[in-house]
């Protein structure tokens, strides 16, 4: 019994994880990793899944003067990918750096301004 919950909540915080990273709130990322939880490991995973939710929701939050700092003037980039949070722009896309917030990058791509992570090149946040 114990070896198959150990096996549940391992389960949990991998699926919670991952749901989680392509959130861009605390909120939505405990309630995600919640509800991933409580599929697998029932009460007791879904507490578990919405903890990992939220800690890691937390991590990716963008603060707004991120988000204030990109200019809205900037060419857009057409790709034939869709722009989605968790996978990488590809490589023919310049990144540029956000004023006063250097450890973020943006483009934009489609018409969209996206907020990037520069060392995997994976979209963190999409501005409508």
């Amino acid at each position: 019994m114990k070896t198959r919950l150990a096996i549940s909540l391992a389960a949990v915080s991998l699926l919670a994880s991952s749901a989680a990273l392509a959130q861009s709130t605390t909120a939505e990322g405990a309630a995600n990793g919640a509800r991933a939880g409580g599929d697998i490991g029932g009460p007791i995973g879904a507490m578990v899944g919405g903890t990992v939710g939220a800690a890691i929701g937390a991590a990716v939050e963008i603060p707004n003067a991120v988000i204030t700092s990109i200019p809205r003037d900037e060419p857009s980039v057409v790709v034939r990918e869709r722009v989605v949070v968790g996978e990488p722009l590809p490589p023919d896309v310049v990144l540029r750096p956000v004023p006063h917030h250097t450890q973020y990058r943006y483009a934009v791509v489609n018409d969209r301004r996206v907020i990037v992570e520069p060392r995997t090149r994976k979209v963190i946040r999409v501005i409508d």
